[in-house]
């Protein structure tokens, strides 16, 4: 059986596009750019924008007449490896360059409101991202050279106010996945190429306990694809199929006016990623598998915003994000680990020519020591033996007008 390392799952890109993973392992955060001055604290419960058909369907009810909203975020990750005894006959030489880079993530959406209590809305995003890709001759060529997975996901959605303190929210979610996964064998390039579509659900409640609160709750279904394609090495191609579920997310957020000037926003959120716990290739020439071994793991965020006049908001905001890679599983398609947020942001209220929100954050992130062991063919064993520095700048605009 020819083993391969894949520490990569689908990643997802809006259009001809492809994202980049900055929150924790490759899910990505930047749904909108009106919260990434804020670190997106408050995602569930702020509700300012038709992007709340994302964070929270629930969100919905808070807005009038029709409205829009696009924008796009920059992110780009760094990651620097640094050799520390890499060993095995076919472990080529050199870091292998910057395997990170400059990616966007665009985003779309529409809502409207058909009466009093009931809204809808619809979304295109990308819940989740990963693009590395490394100089093709470096020492770790057999663990990974190039892991690029695609989607589109598309969120009907709709909203529906109970009463003045309570709002109920449901979405759908249909993505397309796209994915080419590269590496290095004495036989040639080992490339996995598939593609699939698969349905899944959000939904949210969104309680207002004041003019000045509110709380949202949210909750993402996991959702499971049979990715079909190709499996070939060097000249060698077979037909392929892997099944891959992708983890469920939830949310909780909180949103408060403290004062005419000053809000108040926190999120805590929780990712079950321990749906990840191996992946099966299945092709004529046998079965590759990889071991996840994620670990469910947990963001908290925390962010405020100044009204500084009545067309100009100050935001800013903290997150932590805590990686689901445990260290004895660590892999050069996802180098991951903890995460800092530290987010600085500003929005221009035009009235009715519309809202501009820009945001900017820094992504610190903990070295990440690896120690990845492949072997080719039962014989050629080769281990990966080192650390990376890593780190991350997002920047992002968004605009938003209502009718």
């Amino acid at each position: 059986m020819n083993k391969f390392t894949l520490r990569t799952a689908p990643a997802l890109m809006l259009l001809a596009f492809s994202s980049m993973a900055s929150a924790a392992a490759f899910q990505l955060w930047e749904q909108n750019a009106s919260g990434l001055g804020n670190a997106y604290a408050g995602s569930a419960a702020v509700a300012d924008n038709a992007s709340t058909v994302f964070f929270n369907p629930a969100g919905l009810s808070q807005l009038t007449g029709f409205q829009f909203s696009a924008g796009v975020a920059g992110v780009g990750p760094s990651y620097e490896f640094r050799d520390s005894g890499t060993s095995g006959a076919f472990k080529g030489s050199g870091n292998g360059g910057d395997a990170g880079g400059w990616h966007a993530v665009p985003n779309l959406y529409v809502s409207g409101r058909l009466t009093d209590s009931l809204s809808l809305g619809f979304g295109v995003s990308a819940p989740f991202g990963l693009a590395t890709e490394y100089d093709s001759g470096w020492v770790g060529r057999v663990q990974a050279i190039k892991s690029e997975i695609k989607t589109i996901n598309y969120n009907p959605s709709l909203a529906y106010r109970i009463n003045d303190k309570l709002a109920l929210g449901f979405g759908l979610n249909y993505q397309t996945i796209d994915a080419e996964m590269t590496s290095y064998t004495p036989l040639g390039l080992y490339r996995v190429k598939g593609d699939d579509a698969a349905w899944g659900w959000n939904a949210g409640a969104l309680f207002t306990l004041s003019p000045a609160m509110r709380v949202g709750v949210s909750y993402r279904s996991a959702i499971k694809y049979t990715l079909e394609g190709t499996r070939s090495v060097g000249s060698d191609s077979r037909s392929a199929t892997a099944e891959i579920k992708m983890p469920d997310t939830f949310i909780l957020s909180v949103w408060q006016q403290v004062s005419d000037r000053w809000e108040a926003m926190g999120d805590l959120s929780y990712t079950r990623w321990s749906v990840l716990d191996k992946l099966d290739i299945r092709s004529s020439a046998g079965v590759d598998t990889e071991l996840f071994k994620y670990e469910n793991s947990w963001r908290i965020a925390w962010g405020a915003a100044y009204k500084a006049s009545d067309a100009l908001k100050l935001k800013f905001g903290l997150a932590y994000d805590r990686t689901p890679v445990k260290d004895d599983y660590r892999s050069a398609r996802v180098p991951d680990n903890d995460r800092l947020w530290l987010s600085l942001g500003g929005q221009w209220n035009g009235g009715r020519y519309g809202k501009v929100d820009v945001g900017y954050s820094y992504l610190y992130v903990r070295d990440t020591p690896i120690n990845q062991t492949k072997v080719l063919n039962g014989v050629f064993s080769h281990t990966l033996r080192g650390d990376y520095t890593a780190n991350a700048h997002i920047v992002g605009v968004q605009y938003s007008v209502g009718f």
